[in-house]
């Protein structure tokens, strides 16, 4: 019989300091600040990659999320999260972390998560984990804004935090 391996994540505090560590059960159950990654891939053309999560996920099943984002494993840094998730979750594998684009801050949208977000070029295929994604296509900005507007609840909500500032600096 194969052992579930339990997750655990850094406890941070309000500066995004380490405090301690619980579980990935704890942090979500109690609300507990903790870390998290989002990559946004674009291809040569400027459409972006967008992931349906796949129904098995335990946190916004089914919904429509930036092309790759995990948390932060215990002592891991964000840059190797970023490279880490990349590979797991689109097999895209490039060993050199992607572009740090912008912070947000834990809040509600977030779920409690600090968030680095990131962006990529990438021209190469993407390989979807069906364990992760049930579904991914390439689209354009102006598309993403209309679908978002259009549907806001099936996206996750940190996606739309930041798709609200991408959109923003896309545009001006």
């Amino acid at each position: 019989m194969s052992e579930i391996r339990e997750e655990w994540f850094d406890v941070v505090n309000e500066r995004d300091e380490v405090v301690r560590r619980a579980t990935r059960r704890e942090v979500h159950a109690t609300g507990l600040w903790h870390r998290a990654v989002h990559v946004l891939v674009f291809d040569a053309a400027g459409r972006l990659f967008l992931q349906k999560r796949s129904m098995a996920k335990d946190m916004s099943p089914g919904l429509w999320d930036s092309s790759c984002s995990g948390h932060l494993d215990a002592g891991e840094a964000y840059d190797a999260a970023a490279v880490r998730e990349l590979g797991e979750e689109i097999g895209v594998r490039g060993g050199v972390a992607p572009e740090r684009w912008f912070r947000l801050e834990a809040c509600a949208e977030t779920g409690w998560e600090f968030v680095w977000v990131y962006r990529l070029r990438h021209d190469g295929p993407i390989t979807v984990d069906p364990a992760e994604i049930q579904y991914g296509e390439w689209v354009t900005p102006a598309e993403v804004t209309a679908r978002v507007n259009a549907r806001p609840d099936d996206y996750c909500t940190s996606f739309r935090l930041i798709w609200a500032r991408v959109a923003g600096e896309l545009a001006g």
